[in-house]
């Protein structure tokens, strides 16, 4: 009698951890962790302090989470109907349904820890978490798709700089770089994908591109980005700045005339000069009252 009650509970938690490890893959892990990580170095980097840091990184978490299970609930049924297997949804290891409830306990939860930073610092976040749900819900298949991530990207150093005492912004051309940076990501994150977007209808900014003028525009927000994070300080740049700069057009040229044959090679280079740009971000001085 004992052999089926172990059985049970064994069935139990299999499909706990199943559920676990679902939600963990529809929640979009790589860019809950680079966007987390990010924003604890920022704070660290502005001076939040300890209890300042550990709230930026909670809040950020909370909205990332929840953007990632809203994009997977709602491309739930085109990823079934194409057996994208890759997706948790359409691999059946989670339902929608569940995925639907994670993404609003998330966003529940973000409520509050964002407003923890403060009013300004809170109503900023919140806003770039609302831009990622206009993403997913209705955005990523207009030509305004790159709005959300321009807000996006540019809200999250004014996010940690407004929970600082005085409430200061950052320099503009941390906001711009910002801004561009998250154009760039747009671009690379969509390009290996637009021939499969266009069979399925989505036509987002990028989508109406196409992939060759895609391919060849990526490089562009990457690059102005690095521009401003080197040149946008007061003062003449440093040996290390105009070094990343120089770098940055190398590989941005590289990546843009070698990804006529190979699209994964464009997004790689994106990748990288993506990387430099937030290096110069990280390094910057920009990160403070203006």
């Amino acid at each position: 009698m004992g052999t089926p009650e172990h059985t049970t509970a064994g069935d139990g938690a299999g499909r706990g951890s199943g559920l676990v490890a679902g939600l963990g893959r529809a929640c979009h892990p790589g860019p809950v962790v680079t966007v987390t990580t990010l924003t604890a170095a920022l704070a660290v980097i502005a001076g939040r302090g300890t209890e300042g840091c550990v709230l930026a990184w909670a809040a950020v978490l909370a909205g990332q989470l929840s953007v990632g299970w809203c994009n997977d609930a709602f491309d739930a049924g085109r990823d079934t109907a194409e057996g994208r297997r890759g997706k948790p949804v359409a691999a059946g290891a989670v339902g929608a349904g569940q995925v639907w409830t994670a993404a609003y306990a998330a966003l529940a939860l973000c409520v509050p820890l964002s407003l923890f930073n403060g009013l300004w610092a809170g109503a900023v976040h919140l806003a770039a978490v609302g831009a990622g749900w206009a993403y997913n819900l209705r955005l990523k298949a207009t030509r305004w798709s790159w709005a959300p991530y321009a807000l996006a990207f540019a809200a999250l150093p004014a996010f940690v700089t407004l929970g600082l005492p005085g409430r200061p912004w950052p320099a503009w051309w941390v906001l711009g770089a910002g801004a561009f940076l998250g154009i760039g990501a747009h671009l690379g994150d969509v390009l290996p994908d637009i021939r499969g977007d266009l069979a399925a209808g989505v036509r987002g900014w990028p989508q109406r591109l196409g992939p060759d003028r895609a391919r060849l525009l990526l490089p562009v927000p990457l690059v102005t980005a690095s521009a401003l994070l080197t040149l946008g300080p007061a003062g003449p740049p440093g040996r290390r700045e105009v070094t990343a700069l120089v770098l940055v057009l190398l590989v941005a040229v590289t990546g843009t005339v070698l990804g006529r044959r190979r699209e994964r090679l464009a997004f790689a280079t994106a990748v990288v000069v993506a990387a430099v740009d937030v290096t110069l971000l990280l390094g910057g001085t920009g990160m403070g009252p203006v």
